[in-house]
């Protein structure tokens, strides 16, 4: 953490010295970043999403569950996405890039109109391997999670291990990469940094950066205050108790900023404390640790459209929606990658050239942001398992 506050204060000192040669040098390991981040996003995303659902599977009895996990887990992580739109419709956190191109973004004045019909062909691929070339964020989102649940619904034959173990091995070698490129993340910090602030005035910094926090806090506020205990009373469920019960497992996801490294305490707190049938949290809070990421889809929601914003690209209510749809897909296929919603989101922004940048100046607080959207992970978590396990005990 401190490294990387280090590195943002050295480069936006060297921005402001207006130094052609260290402005072209921070240009030059800028644009070697994107690059970089541009190679690891495809895979990235594919991996994730199809490991994810490929290793969901089902075990016996565990369908009445499974379904009643899913739907909480899909409707509570699209609301949290839509009350991050919605604060970021009603905040409007301005622009930071005064010239769009100098941060490595190559978008284009001409881009055609798509109507709704084109649109939605356009996501439907023809041919396999033209959305890896494209970077069509879509239609990758679509094969991956047609492949990862194809491979889950299927009996487990010699053959699907070996797709599925094929395909786990492939992401840990990436996963080993995006490690490598993360320990190196200074230095990129630094050159953006650089970058930036030979464009910016540290007031547009400040007021537009602030406005960003204050939609991603107050979105995971709202989802953690209001929208998740509203949830809990349409089932019958006394929020208050809840959140009681389960403060351990909440306060340690504070903390310790993984819902994984949370799972144990969360179970036997959901066990012992809650009072949730063993059965059914030991099947419901493993699968909500991995798909189940309220927190990380408000962030990539709002993360994505600040920084497509910053390069110039028309916000439309078409496109928010989108990536309202993107968001949450891509948030149940976070499970497992290093630095969580913070590297998918850029992966996300390299593969469709937007300025990322921004996602440096974004960097040192997010340890603040994720502490948080952590916490809402779990307390979200938390209440997928109680509201399943109220459900089938009233159906007993």
């Amino acid at each position: 953490m401190l490294v990387w506050i280090g590195a943002l204060i050295v480069g936006a000192i060297l921005g402001l010295l207006q130094n052609s040669g260290i402005d072209n040098t921070a240009n030059f390991i800028a644009a070697i970043y994107v690059r970089l981040f541009q190679l690891l996003a495809v895979p990235t995303i594919v991996l994730a999403v199809t490991t994810t659902l490929a290793t969901l599977g089902s075990g016996p009895d565990a369908g009445r569950i499974f379904r009643h996990t899913i739907m909480y887990t899909l409707l509570t992580t699209f609301v949290a996405a839509l009350v991050g739109l919605f604060l970021y419709v009603i905040i409007a956190p301005g622009n930071m890039v005064i010239s769009a191109a100098e941060t490595g973004s190559q978008l284009s004045a001409d881009t055609p109109q798509l109507s709704y019909t084109d649109h939605l062909l356009s996501v439907i691929p023809n041919n396999i391997v033209k959305p890896f070339l494209d970077g069509n964020v879509l239609s990758l989102l679509l094969l991956a999670a047609a492949v990862g649940i194809a491979l889950s619904q299927m009996t487990d034959t010699p053959h699907k291990k070996s797709v599925v173990n094929f395909l786990l091995g492939i992401q840990e070698v990436l996963f080993m990469l995006i490690r490598g490129l993360i320990w190196t993340l200074p230095i990129g910090i630094l050159a953006f940094a650089a970058q930036l602030s030979s464009q910016l005035s540290a007031g547009v910094i400040a007021d537009s950066l602030g406005k960003y926090v204050a939609v991603v806090l107050g979105g995971n506020l709202l989802q953690f205050f209001v929208v998740l205990p509203v949830f809990l009373l349409l089932r019958g469920l006394n929020p208050i108790r809840v959140m009681t019960k389960m403060t351990p497992a909440i306060m340690m996801a504070l903390f310790t900023k993984s819902s994984a490294a949370t799972l144990p305490v969360t179970m036997q707190t959901a066990e012992e404390r809650l009072g949730v049938k063993s059965q059914i949290s030991r099947f419901v809070l493993p699968i909500c640790t991995t798909i189940n990421m309220n927190g990380c889809a408000a962030f990539i929601l709002v993360t994505s459209l600040f920084v497509m914003q910053q390069g110039g690209i028309e916000l439309t209510w078409t496109t928010m929606l989108t990536w309202v749809l993107i968001s949450v897909v891509s948030a149940i296929g976070n499970a497992g990658v290093p630095m969580g919603c913070y590297f998918l989101t850029l992966s996300l922004m390299s593969g469709i050239n937007a300025p990322i940048a921004v996602l440096g100046i974004i960097l040192p607080i997010y340890t603040i942001i994720d502490m948080v959207e952590t916490a809402v992970n779990v307390w979200s978590d938390s209440c997928v398992c109680a509201m399943t396990d109220h459900d089938l005990t009233d159906r007993t």
